[in-house]
């Protein structure tokens, strides 16, 4: 039984507003994989946020058709298509799909589309082995971590540093003392000496 006018409709609006949430869409011929197969496909995407639709070539390219994103797709939509629509994490979506295929050996990559450009099999390679979002928030973490170990080290060494550079001043002001009293003293001395002579001389008068 044949698919009803309205029931296309709503099928081709549930295909707009999936894309309208999605930045990159690959298209792979799906033929000869099992219902069960194209689950495990749909369980391994699901992770990434990617969505499998599995619809007539003729229904996606009515929602792509006034799309200017989108429209390259029309160049890949010939046989059993299946469309893998990725919301953000290509790297993740990319590697479950190569990972499925390595497993059922059915499928092929026609290709995809990415900001309104039509990618080639080597293109999506490139996007897969790209880190995944789990990675680069990794990633950011742990520079996040460094940098803050960082700080925290130096915050720790102002103590020190400071302590040190009071204990410098605090050395030299009494080197400086030492020999103020110093001079202090040989003065004192100098002014007797000169008060002596002055009584000698007195006497010998």
């Amino acid at each position: 039984m044949g698919r009803t006018l309205e029931n296309k409709k709503e099928i081709v609006a549930d295909l707009k507003e999936t894309l309208s949430q999605s930045t990159l869409a690959l298209v792979i011929d799906y033929q000869g994989l099992t219902v069960s197969e194209i689950t495990d496909l749909r369980r391994r995407l699901r992770p990434s946020g990617t969505v499998c639709k599995v619809t007539k070539n003729t229904l996606m390219g009515i929602a792509i058709k006034d799309d200017e994103k989108w429209q390259p797709m029309s160049e890949l939509l010939n046989g059993a298509s299946a469309f893998l629509l990725v919301k953000e994490d290509f790297s993740s979506a990319i590697k479950a799909y190569q990972e499925f295929q390595k497993v059922s050996k059915k499928t092929e990559l026609r290709g995809g589309v990415l900001e309104g450009r039509l990618l080639k099999e080597p293109d999506v390679k490139i996007l897969g082995d790209l880190p995944s979002k789990e990675q680069l928030i990794a990633q950011i973490a742990g520079a996040i971590n460094a940098l803050a170990t960082k700080i925290a080290v130096s915050i720790n060494e102002v103590p020190g540093s400071l302590a040190r550079a009071l204990q410098a001043v605090s050395e030299q002001e009494q080197s400086g003392g030492s020999t103020e009293t110093a001079a202090a003293v040989q003065d004192s001395s100098t002014e007797t000496a000169a008060e002596g002579d002055s009584s000698t001389e007195t006497a010998a008068e």
